[in-house]
């Protein structure tokens, strides 16, 4: 079913007929924090992070989970938005009873620092100028993002977190945990990532930069919130969103239809309904997102390199974390050969790892949408890895005399 260029099912821009989030309203906070110091070596005086919490953490504090969101995600990973009435990005995941069950998990996510929903970055007010940064906002680094999500988490005074799951740059940030912060991980669960993005996958990325950059209202990076270079994030997003999805799935949803009969306005005798879905995702981006930001973002995610030349084992050593893989057979973005070299690397170095690899047909979107498998494998784990660490608990507790 199309709608306005939409695809049903996409529960991103919450456009799901009748789906009404059983978290009800919920709301996105904002902690300060003092003294950030980017990898580059950038003093920030101050750091706000936007973060939502759903569920309730456990006595033991043990029972916290959180969700890294990928390139356009922000906090609001689920429940109802207060002001556009939309459900969460991951809404279909996170919930009382669902895959990430909030009647058992503490889940918590959070913009990343460099975004525009919240947290510092190019759009914030320059201290030193009282101006927004712009392009005058340090470049930023998956690394960077983490250490902002290490500072909320001792905010809210929890020393390890049960799981930290993420999709594409969600995955990334996962990695980071378990290998900067090898004891604050239970679980780690990289969906449809990799360790380092390849030359295909910063190739796209540069096009939408260019995109940008070349829109004549980009102004260095200095525009207004009045005249900004929607025209360029919008070809930069259409692009990007191409990649996302696979051949059958625009096959099968879009075809060679058309989406309405020529009108006078038409360069062309022929619209097709694949362009006019690709239309309506740019315009709806740019409503939502700064283009300096999507700037930021995407070197962020050209410049990741986990084992920056290392062997496996150098970086994999002190992992603690328990791994679930999961990759996409028809995810062309990120391709399953590179969570396959990202297994090879976690047994080499004799971390505990599943992998799967699964044969939906939607490509790299395939962790955002309704997908039964994933929420099978997804859950399965998460329950069996909480059941054994609490179990574990009793006995090292029964053990030491303790109960």
């Amino acid at each position: 079913m199309e709608r306005d260029g939409s695809i049903e099912g996409d529960l991103q821009d919450g456009r799901i007929e009748g789906y009404v989030s059983p978290l009800g309203e919920v709301h996105t906070r904002t902690v300060k924090l003092s003294g950030f110091q980017t990898r580059s070596g950038y003093r920030l005086k101050e750091i706000e992070i936007n973060y939502l919490t759903v569920g309730t953490l456990s006595p033991e504090k043990d029972n916290a989970i959180l969700i890294c969101h990928a390139l356009s995600g922000n906090a609001h990973v689920a429940g109802t938005h207060p002001e556009t009435g939309r459900p969460g990005w991951w809404d279909l995941y996170v919930g009382p009873g669902k895959t990430i069950d909030t009647n058992k998990f503490f889940v918590i996510c959070s913009n990343v620092i460099g975004g525009c929903n919240g947290s510092t970055g190019p759009t914030s007010i320059n201290p030193d100028t009282g101006k927004p940064y712009g392009m005058e906002f340090p470049p930023i680094t998956i690394e960077d993002m983490v250490r902002g999500q290490v500072e909320l988490i001792d905010h809210l005074g929890i020393q390890k977190l049960f799981s930290v799951i993420g999709g594409s740059m969600g995955g990334m940030q996962a990695l980071v945990w378990a290998t900067h912060y090898p004891n604050r991980v239970q679980t780690c669960v990289p969906l449809a990532s990799s360790m380092a993005h390849s030359a295909m996958q910063i190739a796209f990325n540069e096009v939408g930069r260019q995109a940008i950059l070349n829109d004549p209202k980009w102004q260095e990076g200095q525009y207004t919130r009045e005249s900004r270079p929607e025209h360029g994030l919008a070809v930069a997003r259409m692009v990007a969103h191409v990649t996302y999805l696979s051949e059958f799935s625009m096959q099968d949803k879009f075809g060679r239809r058309q989406q309405r009969p020529p009108s006078r306005e038409d360069l062309f005798p022929m619209y097709f309904s694949v362009e006019s879905y690709l239309h309506y995702q740019g315009e709806s981006f740019v409503k939502r997102f700064d283009p300096n930001s999507y700037l930021y973002i995407t070197k962020a995610l050209d410049m990741f390199d986990l084992l920056g030349g290392n062997n496996p084992e150098d970086i994999f050593s002190t992992v603690e974390a328990r791994f679930l893989v999961v990759s996409f057979e028809s995810d062309w973005l990120y391709p399953p050969s590179q969570s396959r070299e990202l297994v090879r690397a976690l047994k080499r170095s004799r971390v505990t790892v599943t992998y799967l690899n699964l044969e939906t047909p939607n490509g790299h979107d395939s962790f955002l949408i309704h997908n039964v498998e994933l929420f099978g494998v997804l859950g399965n784990f998460l329950n069996v890895e909480y059941r054994n660490m609490r179990d574990q608990g009793a006995l090292a507790a029964n053990d030491s005399g303790t109960v």
